[in-house]
């Protein structure tokens, strides 16, 4: 598969009245042609600022890329200046914000909003850009769009202003488009629908997806692959089959766990015990450790490499380790596991 887009040995550290928080600590992956790979983990692991920084949008005032490289079309995008990125956000990569209203200029009316970026970055003739702007709200699943193209964002739902979003996003046909947390602020119905709708689009366009989520409920319906992030580092990436059926990271076993499922009789609402990790002061071993029931002695004095799982999957757990003692998966996880094949099976 052709690579898209490479993260090598990223670091990023935000400097704070407190010190210096090293919130991104060696973040490795690819991102293929046409896959959409999820990216996992709780509230302060490093998903956000990770994209973030793919797309240059992090303060420049306390924000800074200590070392690594973003590789896309033979750029190293950590290097790019603020006029060169302009070039490429919105054009060649776009973004998804979780909350539409906030996304969205309130005095604009929605068909200019759409034009903007097709008319920086496209030789397209007013006109033109007019009826570009048309069928993507057509595209995006919004009825009417020649009426709502002179409507402003507050005469939409908030179902519907995501839908906009997505059209502004997917403008000038990126290579590489970054959702991030896009369902988080819209009740449960109109979030299937708009997983629906990023499934649907996936097969209509060529463009790569980044999906950032806390929801492993979401992944299994939207990823290819799945990279889970704790204390600002990857620590389990695998395809969506691998990280569902074959989880090795404790961390892992404890997102699965704690997967609400009304399917399960008798299942109990789990919560991994803990806090995550104070990143202005890391920990020297694995940072999980402190939370993980099955942490050994090197948990707490050396981190774990990225041991080889298959060709496609890896895990930085000692659990790995050869000379590790064998430990299975909690009953949770077990249970999730048959759910998710039954489900899977079934569709």
């Amino acid at each position: 598969m052709e690579k898209i887009l490479e993260v090598k040995d990223l670091h990023i550290s935000f400097h704070t009245f407190g010190g210096e928080v090293k919130a991104i600590r060696g973040v490795d992956f690819d991102l293929f042609k046409g896959e959409t790979l999820a990216i996992v983990g709780e509230s302060g692991s490093g998903k956000s600022v990770t994209t973030k920084t793919i797309m240059r949008l992090l303060p420049p005032g306390n924000s800074e890329i200590k070392s690594g490289q973003i590789l896309f079309d033979g750029k190293d995008l950590t290097k790019q200046t603020d006029g060169q990125m302009q070039k490429i956000r919105g054009k060649d990569i776009s973004m998804i914000f979780q909350d539409p209203m906030t996304s969205l200029n309130p005095t604009m009316k929605i068909g200019k909003q759409i034009m903007e970026p097709i008319l920086k970055h496209q030789k397209l003739s007013k006109s033109e850009a007019k009826q570009r702007a048309i069928d993507l709200l057509r595209l995006v699943g919004i009825p009417q769009p020649e009426v709502r193209f002179e409507q402003y964002p507050h005469q939409f739902s908030g179902g519907m202003r995501q839908r906009v979003v997505i059209a502004i996003a997917l403008a000038c046909n990126p290579k590489v488009l970054i959702a991030d947390e896009p369902t988080t602020a819209l009740d449960v119905t109109i979030q299937a629908q708009i997983l629906e709708l990023m499934k649907d689009l996936q097969k209509k366009i060529d463009t790569s997806i980044i999906f950032i989520t806390h929801d492993l409920g979401v992944v299994a319906n939207v990823a290819d692959r799945v990279a889970v992030m704790y204390g600002g580092k990857i620590v389990e990436i695998g395809t969506v089959d691998e990280i569902f059926y074959n989880p090795q990271h404790p961390y892992t076993w404890g997102l699965l766990s704690s997967m609400p499922d009304l399917d399960i009789a008798g299942s109990e609402l789990y919560a991994i015990p803990g806090t995550p990790p104070d990143l202005m002061n890391p920990p020297k071993g694995d940072a999980f450790a402190p939370r993980n029931e099955y942490a050994m002695q090197i948990d707490l004095e050396e981190q774990p490499p990225m041991f080889k799982v298959s060709d496609t999957h890896y895990a930085a757990t000692w659990l790995l380790h050869p000379d590790a003692p064998e430990v299975t998966p909690p009953d949770a996880v077990v249970k999730r596991r048959s759910h998710f094949l039954s489900m899977k099976g079934a569709k």
